[in-house]
């Protein structure tokens, strides 16, 4: 069994399973109101610590530097989330629920050690009230508020949480807040090829062509060209003939390399705003007077960054 003297060791200490698994590191530890005995220790689960575990105390042990549980890894990730409310305690009901899940006789916590066999009725204490949170790695400060019991047969108190704290002492309180953290996740988005195919196009181009044409020259006779002209016969019949020609425009296609395509891909950065909600915790100091003083007052203090 813990005792109250070695809660300072095992605050941010690993905490393992009855298996010897690692379930997270013990971050708060929450004693009983009447006993002060340590009841329960929280662990941080869960992707970068966000969810905090309840596991009953009572039965763990701690070895070296880590506290073993006597419960599976699963199990604690599976208990019961809790609200506590604004003075760091446990509901009644909450301490009910989680008793209920780890199948602990809710009649054998209000015994004092080796009385947990007695029938209840016997008068050890009454029913059993919050429970109050011990502060992590020495700054969470004592909470001080009692959660009315009913009394068992012989009537006791019901039990007041007491908080324990590591290193600074007892008058102080940490003020915790949720940051967020943004990561980013690569998906796919689509896929890009290059296909080719054949298309024929209708192209039109202008060449010039030559062809020849019948021309008739007449001249007449001179002493240059009188003997040519009387040669021959003065009247016969006779011809002459030309060839004509002429140019025709001849397609012939050919293939030419004219360019080379590929694909890259090309990163682009753009900004996107992510919103989403944190938590954050404020501290105020309430003063109470007694009615002779005739003042009761709150100090609130100033609003701004801290």
């Amino acid at each position: 069994m813990i005792t109250r003297e070695e809660i300072s060791t095992l605050l941010d200490h690993p905490v393992y399973d009855g298996d010897g698994n690692k379930v997270g590191d013990a971050k708060h530890v929450f004693l009983d109101d009447a006993s002060g005995r340590p009841e329960w220790v929280t662990v941080k689960t869960g992707m970068f610590g966000s969810s905090e575990s309840f596991i009953p105390i009572r039965d763990a042990a701690l070895v070296k530097d880590h506290l073993e549980v006597p419960y599976r890894k699963d199990k604690i990730k599976g208990a019961p989330n809790v609200d506590i409310d604004a003075g760091g305690h446990l509901s009644v009901d909450e301490e009910h629920r989680l008793y209920d899940y780890y199948g602990i006789d809710w009649d054998s916590v209000l015994a004092e050690p080796g009385e947990r066999d007695r029938s209840p009725g016997m008068g050890t204490a009454g029913t059993a009230g919050a429970a109050g949170a011990a502060g992590a790695a020495g700054r969470r400060g004592d909470a001080s508020r009692t959660a009315p019991g009913t009394a068992g047969t012989a009537g006791t108190a019901g039990h007041r949480s007491e908080a324990r704290t590591r290193g600074r002492g007892d008058d102080a309180m940490t003020r915790s807040e949720e940051h967020m953290r943004v990561g980013v996740e690569r998906h796919e988005t689509g896929r890009a090829r290059l296909r080719k195919y054949v298309v024929t196009e209708e192209v039109q181009q202008t060449v010039p062509v030559r062809h020849e044409e019948v021309r008739v020259e007449r001249e007449p006779i001179t002493d240059a060209n009188r003997g040519e002209a009387m040669s021959g016969p003065a009247f016969k019949e006779d011809e002459h003939e030309v060839t004509l020609y002429e140019e025709r425009p001849v397609v012939e296609t050919e293939a030419v390399p004219v360019e080379r395509v590929r694909m890259t891909t090309e990163e682009k950065t753009a900004d996107e705003t992510v919103r989403g909600q944190v938590r954050k915790e404020r501290i105020e100091a309430e003063t109470e007077m007694d009615e002779e003083s005739g003042r009761r007052g709150r100090d609130v203090p100033k609003r701004g960054r801290e």
